[in-house]
């Protein structure tokens, strides 16, 4: 058991754009404490997606909506066998699903249609967006192997 409470500490929105999701892209593209390089890469992603739409942060806001499960599959032990058991997914890891198969599906982009990470994350989040891309589409596949397993719902306590 922990010495102390577990206490869990709050994002403050970004500065920029004063948006708590920005904040959240910023830490999740981070990657070994460079913060300073992850704001660099997003903040071109949100200018590149400014050209396209006026409202850079609406565009994020929706493609976390498109790609955010609803349901997602958790494994539980009953007698000697595992099942997957659908369960709601809380609204903390719903962005955090959202954001992380977002930048997934961004870095699994070719290099020959794009140079840089933050060209790739800006088409990313336009085509999340539009309801289109690899990142669309693991939340289908999330949310079907749910569906898919819905007879075990009663194993959820």
């Amino acid at each position: 058991m922990p010495r102390r409470p577990y206490k869990k500490t709050k994002t403050r929105p970004d500065l920029l754009y004063s948006s708590y999701e920005v904040a959240k892209l910023i830490n999740y593209v981070m990657l070994d404490g460079k913060k300073s390089v992850a704001q660099k890469i997003v903040y071109c992603a949100i200018d590149l997606i400014k050209q396209k739409n006026p409202n850079p942060v609406e565009v994020l806001q929706s493609s976390i909506a498109n790609v955010a499960p609803d349901h997602e599959v958790k494994p539980k032990r009953v007698g000697g066998a595992s099942y997957l058991v659908p369960i709601d997914t809380r609204p903390s890891r719903r962005i955090f699903l959202a954001l992380n198969w977002i930048i997934t599906a961004a870095k699994a982009r070719s290099n020959s249609e794009f140079k840089n990470f933050d060209q790739k994350l800006a088409a990313e989040l336009l085509d999340a967006s539009n309801g289109l891309g690899e990142a669309v589409n693991k939340k289908r596949q999330v949310e079907k192997l749910a569906e898919a397993n819905k007879a075990f719902a009663h194993f959820r306590w």
